[in-house]
């Protein structure tokens, strides 16, 4: 065997290197133009690296597909929803009484500092700031409340909470909607007594209104007795009135009692009448 190649070995040679490099070429432009194309996904944004690094002159990327250099940039999604954490948080009352408040914060990242937000606390945000800010705000909020007033007053404890954990989140770019109080649980036995000045409350209120139940029927019997007397008086005061008309009558007028007596005749004469007995009619004769 000849140690030289033909002219047509070396053609074939050349040509499959040549397909080789060729694969090698589009196999790196393939993989440059995937590395290239980034997707932020819908309810996102994107934090754009460079070698690693947030470039804080680059706004975040909005939700969609971006362009990069390849295997120069990279691009971190952060979702920006509403997202939701519950906590639990064990403090004392004003009057030392221990309470556990179960607080519930709707929040997202702010959708124009989350590359701010991811140089400075990364993904791990939630654990990093928003535990801490309700634990230390309920524990805060608590003691300046007694235990009573934390049940009384809720609405007052639940806007104070609100107010500070929103001005501490705002200053690591996180966006606070609702925070809510799910829960006041107390010690057994403090629960038993506010059960039972509740109950002691209840009764002494529904002692009050009969109370003024009993005071608005006496009252409304003492007007009932009251108008009955009045028109007794009344009608007594106009039987007097009537009399007195009836005497004056009678006094200028002697004949008003005969026209009386035939008021109240009833038509029909006596069958007999004795000897020098008056007639009950007196008929008057023409002079």
């Amino acid at each position: 065997m000849s140690k030289y190649q033909s002219p047509k070995a070396n053609v074939n040679t050349n040509l499959a290197k040549g397909v080789l490099i060729g694969i090698i070429v589009l196999i790196i432009l393939g993989v440059a133009v995937f590395s290239s194309v980034k997707i932020v996904e819908s309810g996102n944004r994107g934090v754009l690296l460079h070698w690693s690094a947030v470039d804080l002159s680059i706004p975040p990327l909005d939700e969609g597909l971006h362009f990069v250099v390849p295997f120069q940039d990279e691009v971190i999604g952060i979702e920006v929803r509403t997202l939701k954490y519950d906590k639990a948080t064990r403090s004392a009352s004003k009057d030392l009484q221990t309470v556990q408040t179960t607080v519930t914060v709707n929040y997202h990242p702010d959708k124009e500092q989350v590359h701010r937000l991811f140089k400075n606390l990364g993904l791990d945000y939630e654990n990093r700031v928003i535990q801490p800010a309700i634990e230390e705000t309920v524990k805060q909020v608590t003691a300046n409340y007694n235990a009573e007033e934390l049940i009384t007053k809720r609405p007052l404890v639940k806007n104070d909470i609100e107010s500070l954990i929103k001005e501490r989140l705002t200053n690591f770019d996180v966006v606070t909607e609702v925070v809510s109080i799910t829960d006041f649980e107390f010690s057994p036995l403090f629960a038993k007594a506010i059960e039972s000045k509740v109950e002691a409350e209840q009764n002494a209120l529904k002692a009050e209104n009969d109370l003024r139940r009993i005071e608005v029927e006496a009252r409304q019997r003492e007007a009932n007795a009251i108008g009955l007397a009045n028109a007794n008086i009344a009608e007594a005061t106009g039987e007097a009135e009537a009399i007195s008309i009836i005497n004056s009558a009678l006094a200028e007028n002697p004949n008003y009692l005969e026209w009386l007596k035939t008021q109240a005749w009833d038509g029909k004469l006596p069958l007999v009448v004795g000897d020098g007995g008056t007639p009950f009619i007196q008929i008057p004769t023409s002079p």
